[in-house]
């Protein structure tokens, strides 16, 4: 008895991850874009009230909770070389692929190593106010653990070290 159930523990331990490894090489975790994704009536997509994997800029425009809020990007100068700035930043960014870029939109996914979850990240340009809007949910699964408003923080720290770059240059 105390043999077998040994073995059974090692199979669960050992092959559990492993199965499901393989399942998000094949990217069976990766969940089916929406539909609805992009700009409309000038607002990027609302988050899901009682959903704790999206965080969004524009949240307070919809039914929301404190934690899907995050401040947007603020900039300067010419707003379709920040939105150029925010695309490359994007894409050097560990599995990023950006499907959607133009001066007002873009669209990325990231997946994730190991499973393979898929989110899907949005930055829309509000030129009047010089802002860029931004969104980042998954596609599956109710909680995200943070990921999300991680990897906004990320672009934000990396956009905002480029406009201190930006400025210093110009002063010089």
């Amino acid at each position: 008895m105390g043999k077998s159930f040994g073995t059974i523990t090692v199979l669960i331990l050992l092959g559990l991850p492993l199965i499901l490894f393989i399942a998000g090489q094949l990217r069976l975790f990766s969940g089916r874009k929406p539909d609805d994704l992009g700009v409309h009536d000038g607002l990027l997509k609302a988050p899901m009230k009682d959903w704790r994997n999206v965080v969004s800029s524009q949240a307070a425009y919809h039914p929301h909770e404190p934690h899907h809020l995050i401040e947007p990007l603020e900039y300067t100068g010419d707003g379709n070389g920040a939105m150029e700035r925010v695309a490359r930043l994007i894409a050097t960014m560990p599995g990023a692929t950006v499907l959607t870029a133009t001066p007002d939109y873009i669209h990325a996914e990231f997946r994730s190593m190991l499973l393979g979850f898929v989110d899907d990240v949005e930055f829309m340009r509000d030129a009047n106010d010089r802002l860029i809007h931004m969104r980042s949910g998954s596609r599956l699964n109710r909680k995200d653990f943070g990921a999300n408003r991680m990897r906004l923080e990320t672009v934000r720290k990396r956009f905002e070290r480029r406009n201190e770059s930006r400025r210093e240059m110009m002063t010089t």
